[in-house]
């Protein structure tokens, strides 16, 4: 999880990972137990899989604001999806080198959502009225550092949390955490022999007292059973809503991605497979289902 500072998207991913290190108990806790059982020798050997944001699609906001940091840097723009019943979609961004993880940002459908639902999320919203991304510069890697952090609307009361929370768990998270790191993911395939599966590494987490989603199983597979991912259930956190109320509500996860090799291996390919062997990209139904790791039903099992 740690970056060689001296490169500007380094440092931007840097300026995420450290605060979400430290909001999100479970990521010491694994690393640590990785250590003290010789899985790996520093946290430098960890292989980020990818990174994940959540954000509203409504006007001036949404995937197409909030991809230009990454596109500046030197992402490319892959894949799309589409979550019906979620009322969500996404895209992910193939990094400029390996050195990098994926990037996966995913959009609300708003206005898919009620009329009340709506009311509630342009009630902090209708005051952007032009794209926050246009006013910073994208060069500056202090201003983008900060601007995940930057409110871009005011707190909300809990009534209206709790509201959004009755129709779209996705949208109660976002209107509260904003553009918050949703998860990093550890690659489990990169690990040594005995850990690297997600069927081995899920029961070595459960060993530690980690408690998985179990959403769609401990395991989701894709249908080409290339791509498996599992995840810790979201940390609960004590936010402060506005007018000085405060409630435990869902905050940030971990999550553990085994992409297999691709079938028919060029016979140069050895016991280190170069990840471009590897499946790519993301599945709808996997996603689907790790979006859960933040919903009520999941955090519940964690208390």
């Amino acid at each position: 999880m740690e970056f060689n500072t001296q490169k500007p998207l380094d440092t931007i991913l840097e300026s995420l990972l450290t605060p979400y290190k430290k909001n999100v108990p479970d990521v010491s806790k694994i690393i640590d137990a990785m250590l003290n059982n010789g899985i790996i020798k520093s946290e430098n050997d960890i292989v980020n899989d990818h990174i994940a944001f959540r954000t509203l699609g409504v006007g001036n906001l949404g995937i197409k604001s909030f991809e230009k940091i990454f596109l500046h840097y030197g992402y490319k723009k892959m894949g799309y999806y589409h979550f019906e019943d979620k009322k969500l979609n996404a895209y992910w961004y193939a990094p400029p080198s390996e050195h990098y993880p994926r990037v996966f940002i995913s959009e609300l459908r708003v206005n898919d959502l009620s009329v009340e639902s709506q009311k509630l999320i342009y009630k902090y919203t209708d005051n952007i009225t032009s794209d926050p991304i246009d006013h910073i510069n994208l060069d500056n890697i202090e201003d983008v550092g900060n601007f995940f952090y930057n409110p871009l609307w005011e707190t909300p009361s809990v009534e209206d949390y709790t509201q959004l929370l009755k129709e779209s768990e996705y949208a109660a998270w976002v209107i509260y955490n904003r553009y918050y790191l949703n998860h990093y993911t550890i690659s489990v395939h990169d690990l040594p022999i005995g850990y690297n599966t997600i069927e081995t590494f899920n029961d070595f987490l459960e060993s530690i007292g980690i408690t998985l989603n179990t959403a769609g199983g401990k395991t989701k597979i894709s249908s080409d059973g290339l791509l498996k991912q599992s995840s810790t259930v979201a940390e609960t956190i004590k936010a402060s809503f506005s007018n000085g109320q405060a409630m435990e509500i869902a905050g940030s996860y971990v999550e553990f991605a085994e992409r297999k090799p691709l079938p028919n291996l060029p016979h140069s390919a050895t016991d280190k497979i170069d990840s471009k062997y590897r499946r790519d990209g993301f599945e709808t139904a996997n996603a689907d289902k790790i979006f859960e790791s933040t919903y009520s039903e999941q955090t519940k099992l964690k208390r």
